[in-house]
């Protein structure tokens, strides 16, 4: 560990000058990003899923509203890596060395995971969650009309929330890490875990079984990888603890 001792006057400075960082990223990524916004909603408009739906503007600010979501979202990405380094950065002058190069490789694993989750979300979920709801207006005889906000404020609500879902892997192995959980109780409670995943599915997709059951089967996955990482890392833990007792 780092032995000089920081005063709490010292830790709020160091803290103010890593937000101040992660802002002003995060400001030059807010105007870099208007360089790919408009290619990335064509791109989308074009997609099998929207390209045979007719986009409509029910206000006068709905596209410069979509415009600055999708700003403000590719910003956001651009920003997490710097974000999560800032926040390593913070932290690391209280781990050891090891454990500084461990935690600072959950970062590429982090957004990997994050990609993964959108990934998924996109090309597996989203386009059943369309077929659904045009098949569910089509037999109840309703003609839709669909505009291009409420389309594409859908679209980043369904998929954004699954790059944070699948993050679990990485939460799993810090809090192991850090010994507040471990794989004893992750595998003693598997059912309730499976419970709560079942509802995070109900909170996260559209009413129906079928896209409850697409999203459940990577979330139980994901819950049973998390439990091999926890015992990886948990064996980790244990073999630094005896080595620590070793050399006292």
């Amino acid at each position: 560990m780092n032995d000089k001792e920081m005063s709490l006057y010292e830790h709020l400075g160091e803290l103010r000058k890593r937000l101040i960082i992660v802002l002003v990223f995060f400001a030059v990524a807010m105007i870099a990003s208007f360089f790919f916004v408009e290619p990335v909603i064509v791109y989308l408009q074009k997609a099998s899923e929207a390209k045979e739906l007719t986009m409509n503007a029910f206000r006068l600010t709905d596209p410069i509203k979509v415009y600055m979501q999708f700003a403000f979202v590719i910003a956001l990405v651009l920003t997490a890596p710097v974000l999560l380094y800032q926040i390593w950065a913070f932290v690391s002058p209280g781990l050891y060395e090891k454990e500084r190069k461990v935690t600072l490789s959950y970062i590429p694993l982090s957004l990997f995971l994050f990609l993964c989750g959108v990934c998924f979300a996109y090309f597996v979920l989203f386009p059943y969650v369309v077929r659904f709801m045009e098949s569910l207006a089509s037999d109840l005889g309703v003609q839709q009309m669909i505009g291009i906000n409420e389309y594409f404020s859908f679209l980043l609500q369904l998929v954004l929330p699954f790059g944070a879902v699948f993050q679990l892997p990485v939460i799993v192995m810090f809090l192991t890490r850090l010994g507040l959980i471990t794989p004893t109780l992750l595998s003693k409670g598997r059912r309730y875990a499976y419970l709560i995943l079942l509802i995070v599915a109900a909170i996260i997709t559209p009413p129906d079984v079928i896209s409850q059951l697409i999203v459940m089967i990577p979330l139980s996955i994901l819950y049973e990888i998390s439990v091999w990482i926890s015992k990886i890392a948990y064996r980790k833990v244990l073999l630094a603890e005896q080595k620590a007792d070793l050399e006292e």
